[in-house]
């Protein structure tokens, strides 16, 4: 049975989110929405653990907006279809983008059923391409590389995570493009020398640091940019997540 084509919304409304979802018969096109990210800066952080194939994004976010966000993402993702959602007072500028490789440009508020003639078309594009690409893959990257001498593989990528980590645009898409390897390669084989998958050590090393920043009462929207989240409210989840309290509470804390 064929598995479904993976839908991401990136939108900092979350109404506007709340009313994508719910205005198309996802199961009948084939297609399911994954996941769903509040800005361009989140949507990179989590893209890789989603992988999807559809990306609706709004084209006006904090942060990351979502022309930034597309030049990064089909940088890395060049099979990514992504649709930009847009306010007509907006299209004028989201057209002048025409290099960027969008599927298609909608006008905000979006009606129901001409979001699912593009959508069909999006589906077709995705059939076309798994049709012509069912020749397996192979994992050419175990023998082309060349031999990182003693220091273990996942040891070098380990190092270069916490020596790159406060750049808000590492992922595992940028370190795999780094080091010469294909993202799936990356994923499974650090998962498999460390134990942890990728975005999870990322997430840790970050959220280390965030830690010892707040017991020194650093502010944070300030903890958030030095540790390569500037988005506050995925960082707030974030750190929530890993330390099981919020920010302030973890300062007021350690300021006894």
């Amino acid at each position: 049975m064929k598995k479904p084509y993976r839908v991401m919304i990136i939108d900092d409304e979350e109404n506007a989110r709340k009313l994508l979802r719910a205005l198309i018969k996802w199961d009948e096109l084939d297609m399911e929405v994954v996941g769903e990210a509040t800005s361009g800066i989140e949507a990179i952080n989590i893209i890789d653990d989603l992988r999807p194939d559809l990306v609706f994004v709004d084209i006006s976010m904090p942060f990351m907006d979502g022309i930034e966000f597309t030049q990064l993402a089909t940088d890395r993702y060049p099979d990514l279809i992504i649709i930009i959602m847009t306010a007509i007072d907006q299209f004028e500028y989201a057209r002048k983008c025409v290099s960027l490789p969008v599927f298609e440009y909608m006008l905000k508020p979006m009606v129901g059923s001409e979001i699912t003639k593009v959508l069909k078309r999006v589906r077709d594009k995705l059939d076309m391409k798994n049709y012509d690409d069912e020749e397996p893959a192979a994992d050419e990257e175990e023998d082309a590389r060349t031999d990182p001498g003693r220091e273990d593989q996942a040891e070098i990528i380990k190092k270069y995570i916490e020596e790159n980590y406060t750049d808000p645009k590492l992922n595992l898409a940028s370190t795999a493009q780094h080091f010469g390897f294909s993202a799936s390669y990356l994923s499974r084989k650090f998962k498999q020398d460390t134990g942890t998958g990728f975005i999870e050590y990322l997430t840790e090393v970050r959220m280390k640091q965030a830690g010892k920043l707040a017991q020194g009462g650093a502010k944070m929207f300030i903890t958030a940019a030095e540790v390569g989240i500037p988005d506050p409210n995925y960082f707030g989840r974030c750190f929530k997540k890993y330390t099981g309290m919020s920010y302030s509470d973890y300062v007021a804390e350690h300021e006894k």
